[in-house]
Formats: C-alpha cells, sequence, structure tokens
C-alpha cells in the first residue's frame, strides 16, 4: 500500500504510523529517504529555503522515528536507516541548508543508535553520491558532465546500489552494526 505523507508534519507522521500498524502491523523497519533541495549561495539564501529543507530533510527525523522509536525498543526489534547525502560529508557550494541538514542527520543517526542498541534497535544512515534520480537528472547537461568526470569510478551510481545498502543495513543479521555511515558516492569522497 502507499500512503501520502507530510514528513514536515509531526502530527501527520503520527497519523500515517497508526494507519501503517493497523493495516499492515508493527513496524520494524523504517528508512527515512525524504529530501529536497532549494539551492542558493548563502548571501542570497532567503528564510524561507533555509526552512523548508531542514524542516524536509532533517526534522522528518525526528518527525517519523520518535512515533515509531519506543515500540521497537519494547519489541527488542528494529532497524532505522537515515538516509543522508555526499553533500552532508563534505558539504556543497549553494547548498548551506541542504548540507547542513544531511550533516545533522549522522548526529542524530548516532545519537538514537545509543538509546537503541541494547534493545535490539539499530539505526545507521546511508550517504548517496550523485545518484541517477529525477532530483540529479535537473541538473543542466553541462554541470552533470563535469560532476561524472569527478567521480572516480566515472559514472552517476545507480538507485538500486543504494536500495541494496539499505536491504543489507535492514537484515535481520545485522544487529552488529549501528550508528555507522555507509557512503555510496563512487569514490567522491573517502572518509
Amino acid at each position: 500500500a502507499i500512503y501520502p505523507l507530510d514528513v514536515t508534519s509531526y502530527d501527520h507522521c503520527c497519523s500515517f504510523i497508526r494507519a501503517v500498524e493497523e493495516e499492515v502491523g508493527p513496524i520494524d523497519i523504517l528508512v527515512n529517504n525524504a529530501g529536497i533541495t532549494r539551492d542558493a549561495p548563502l548571501k542570497r539564501m532567503q528564510p524561507q529555503q533555509w526552512q523548508e529543507v531542514l524542516r524536509t530533510n532533517l526534522d522528518s527525523m525526528y518527525n517519523m522515528c520518535q512515533p515509531v522509536f519506543d515500540a521497537m525498543c519494547s519489541r527488542g526489534f528494529g532497524r532505522i536507516v537515515n538516509i543522508s547525502s555526499l553533500n552532508g560529508e563534505q558539504g556543497q557550494f549553494g547548498q548551506a541548508n541542504y548540507s547542513a541538514a544531511k550533516a545533522g542527520i549522522y548526529g542524530f543517526t548516532k545519537a538514537i543508535a545509543k538509546e537503541g542498541a541494547g534493545k535490539g534497535v539499530t539505526v545507521n544512515a546511508v550517504s548517496p553520491g550523485f545518484i541517477d534520480t529525477p532530483m540529479v537528472r535537473q541538473i543542466p547537461e553541462n554541470v552533470l558532465q563535469t560532476i561524472i568526470a569527478g567521480v572516480p569510478v566515472g559514472r552517476l551510481g545507480q538507485p538500486e546500489e543504494i536500495s541494496r545498502a539499505v536491504a543489507f543495513l535492514t537484515a535481520d543479521d545485522a544487529g552488529y552494526i549501528t550508528g555507522t555511515n555507509i557512503s555510496v558516492n563512487g569514490g567522491v569522497y573517502m572518509s
């Protein structure tokens, strides 16, 4: 089933989670993958651009995790994967808002990983690089070719390469991996 969801609203997230639990059952796996861009150099970035990106890309983490976290801990099992970004690791010109939000995901992930570690709940992050998605395909072609030329593996990543990392972290037998980040970026940024 597909449900519409406004991840910027805590109340809407709680209603969504209740609906899913009533129809499907308890939520054991949560993948937070919301993200928008509102790019501008800081000197021209408007407060609305900052706020929209932080609400969607970072506040959504709290809005979705908080309502499911206690139940996961009580049941003794849960897998949370928060999708961050290469630009949260390295920063990016014109993306102070996006880079800040995506970097904030790391601190959030590590903090709640410590809270769930002894209760069977793992919390990790995955940081995609430039992936062949509609958002990346909006980049002007000449700029995109320059980006691809800077990727050591010489291409954009595929969505399936991200989903494999997520599947690995959500597996039943991945219980010893928590509070970490997996960078899937073709070698652009190596930490």
